[in-house]
């Protein structure tokens, strides 16, 4: 599902092949990621959980977990400053989903690449050291740009898609690399409207991806 991604990337890693497929991953779940250390140069896949807890925080139960953080803003928040220059990572996925609002409620669509292949998008991680358990708790938030073309029919942001020629820069040491954070060409993608079944975690089955008729459930707010 995520192979040519990380094939690409160098990082061996079985954890790709083990872990079950996810077709509804939500915020507080553990996904993979794909990570560099930049003390040795080796990349790996990881499984960190969807919702940074900052490293100041004193409490991870209490505060906000951001899931994503804006591109154009990321780099002077004291919140994602420090991750986004020392700890950028790639989240492979194969789609998001969006929500538009419409008079008949919210509707989900699907947005992926019209050749179905998987892609990769700009993420950064977060240590936390818990007291507690004696444990690190790895977290990581996904970067969000304006919407390009496609998704801007139904939403004004969209996650920070990467170009292949540009994953190796995004997991450097570059602390910056603000070039990398544009609009992505919409030329490649395909959106499709879903079912309501995406709502709800506990769907997460290759029938979420199917697509509706959504003639009926009115026009867009």
């Amino acid at each position: 599902m995520q192979l040519s991604i990380v094939e690409g990337l160098g990082a061996p890693d079985s954890r790709v092949l083990s872990c079950p497929p996810r077709y509804n991953g939500t915020p507080s779940q553990e996904l993979l990621v794909i990570r560099e250390n930049h003390q040795t140069g080796r990349r790996s896949i990881d499984v960190l959980r969807w919702g940074l807890i900052p490293h100041r925080c004193k409490e991870p139960s209490g505060g906000r977990k951001p899931i994503n953080a804006k591109a154009e803003t990321v780099a002077r928040l004291p919140t994602f400053g420090d991750a986004y220059a020392r700890r950028r990572c790639i989240v492979p996925v194969n789609g998001f989903y969006e929500w538009q609002v419409t008079k008949a409620g919210k509707q989900p669509y699907a947005v992926a690449m019209a050749n179905g292949e998987p892609f990769a998008l700009g993420a950064m991680w977060e240590n936390w050291w818990s007291q507690q358990t004696a444990q690190w708790i790895r977290t990581f938030c996904i970067l969000t740009t304006p919407a390009n073309t496609l998704v801007s029919r139904i939403h004004n942001r969209m996650p920070l898609i990467l170009s292949a020629d540009d994953y190796g820069r995004w997991l450097g040491k570059e602390p910056d690399p603000a070039d990398l954070l544009g609009v992505y060409c919409s030329a490649p993608m395909a959106i499709w409207p879903v079912s309501n079944r995406v709502n709800s975690p506990t769907n997460d089955d290759a029938a979420v991806l199917a697509g509706i008729d959504t003639s009926v459930r009115g026009e867009p707010m």
